[in-house]
């Protein structure tokens, strides 16, 4: 970060959108700052397109001078319930570029809270009413606009200090803070993730005193935090802080569970939980390396990382001790692929293709593994491609990262094969799986031939046909596959 007189704070805000907004502010002879993560990111030097501004009196009135000088080119959006307006315009700049400017305007006020509830009863009040009601030190400092005092800095709370050491704290007691919008307890582990920040102690404590109170909140509000939590640079930070305070126990019990490690007879098993992280951080390394993803139907960048975090959850229903082998976790992959619409239901993440990929690669994640354990055959290969179809290269990634044992030699060897894995993939793909991999004598012709109707014996006939495929047996072509299905229909008796 960096620090910056009032002076250069001017310069900094030396644009024609801050000049218009003060000068809206001072024809209405109203105090006018640009307030929260503006603010904060000019001191991070990072790019904020958000700009929020605080009018200590009506922000309404000041959004419809400011609308009335820009004229046509802006559009005004207000919203008399909440109090607040948007002013939304294009700007143009000396190069000729264009860029979409956004403003929304609140009026400075104080806000109680009641016990069941995170709808605040909202009253009017001074800047510094608004800055107690922020949520953290580093998102409660305010610039000013109004011309007399312009740039000047206002941080009742030392804001800036905490972000200069990077501390993440309430302007006020935090288990007030936290109890009035336990929602502030997500973002505060989620500020602390994006920032690579520290908790402030106190501040701490309070989390853990107050996570019951997060039940509260809707599972819409935490999926966006948590997002932006498995979104961010290192998303395993976050995810130890809400396993210490305990909230993640409350928002996503079956990953909390993998913390623990049991040992029996001397033996004891890995902790999933802290492996589950160290996957999730392989799969952001890898996605780093690759940089630009292809377009598709969904972000399937988060969802990957969706999958690595939920990979492992089947382990603490599976979780069984062998005297032969020690532990097992035998099917875990299957049950955790059960789990995933539970968790994604309770969150009010998607249902749609986002769940069932993520279900595909938890229940996928092992075979690649399996396969590379031993001889990497080709037919092993053309029904794992089969199975995972276009997500083949997610599931490999995961797979990949999934590889998180101590033993350099072993670890050497997955890796290796993986390649050997990968090469052959490639080959497929080159060649057109889809067709290669499809019988070209379809179900529609089975019952056509036999006069059948949809049943068990369809699956059958092509099931027999599909495991010839894929297992190279016989080509992909009607002669061999004709003669085939008729002798499977005969064993069948169907002819």
């Amino acid at each position: 970060m960096k620090l910056f007189s009032d002076e250069e704070l001017a310069e900094i805000l030396d644009q024609d959108i801050f000049h218009q907004i003060s000068e809206a502010a001072d024809r209405l002879g109203l105090e006018c700052y640009v307030v929260g993560g503006f603010v904060r990111d000019i001191f991070l030097e990072r790019p904020s397109n958000d700009i929020d501004v605080v009018v200590v009196g009506s922000g309404i009135s000041v959004a419809k001078e400011l609308k009335q000088m820009l004229g046509r080119k802006a559009h005004l959006s207000v919203f008399k319930n909440f109090g607040t307006a948007q002013v939304k315009y294009v700007s143009r700049a000396a190069d000729g570029s264009k860029k979409e400017v956004e403003v929304e305007f609140v009026g400075a006020r104080k806000e109680s809270y009641s016990h069941d509830s995170r709808k605040p009863i909202v009253e009017n009040g001074t800047l510094e009413d608004d800055q107690n009601r922020r949520d953290f030190t580093i998102n409660a400092m305010a610039i000013c606009l109004n011309k007399e005092r312009f740039g000047e800095l206002v941080d009742p709370f030392n804001g800036l200090a905490d972000l200069e050491d990077g501390i993440i704290a309430t302007p006020l007691e935090p288990g007030i803070t936290f109890s009035d919008d336990p929602l502030r307890m997500m973002r505060c582990v989620r500020f602390a993730t994006q920032l690579n920040f520290q908790i402030e102690d106190e501040t701490f404590e309070a989390l853990e005193r107050m996570a019951s109170r997060i039940k509260i909140v809707s599972g819409e509000r935490i999926e966006v935090e948590l997002n932006k939590i498995i979104m961010s640079p290192h998303p395993s930070k976050g995810f130890v802080d809400l396993q210490r305070c305990g909230l993640l126990n409350i928002i996503l019990p079956e990953l909390a569970a993998l913390d623990i490690v049991e040992q029996k007879n001397g033996r004891a098993h890995k902790n999933n939980f802290y492996h589950t992280l160290e996957v999730l951080e392989n799969v952001v390394k890898s996605q780093k390396q690759k940089g630009n993803f292809p377009p598709s139907a969904f972000n399937s960048q988060l969802y990957l990382r969706w999958a690595a975090l939920l990979h492992d959850v089947g382990k603490t229903k599976t979780k069984r001790w062998d005297p032969a082998i020690g532990w097992t976790f035998h099917n875990h992959n299957y049950v955790g692929a059960r789990m995933v619409q539970d968790i994604f239901r309770r969150l009010k993440l998607p249902l749609g293709p986002e769940m069932k990929y993520v279900q595909k690669l938890v229940d996928l994640h092992m075979r690649p593994q399996v396969i590379a354990d031993s001889e990497v055959t080709d037919s092993a290969v053309r029904r794992l491609l089969n199975d995972a179809g276009d997500d083949i290269d997610d599931l490999m990634t995961l797979c990949e990262a999934d590889i998180t044992s101590k033993n350099e030699t072993r670890k050497k060897m997955f890796l290796e094969n993986f390649r050997m894995v990968r090469e052959k993939l490639a080959d497929l793909q080159e060649k057109d799986y889809k067709r290669l991999l499809q019988p070209v004598i379809d179900g529609n012709e089975i019952m056509e031939l036999f006069h059948l109707k949809p049943s068990r014996e369809v699956g059958t006939l092509k099931q027999c046909l599909k495991d010839a495929v894929l297992d190279n047996k016989v080509e992909n072509e009607r002669e061999p596959l004709m003669q085939l299905l008729m002798a499977k229909a005969r064993e069948m008796g169907l002819i």
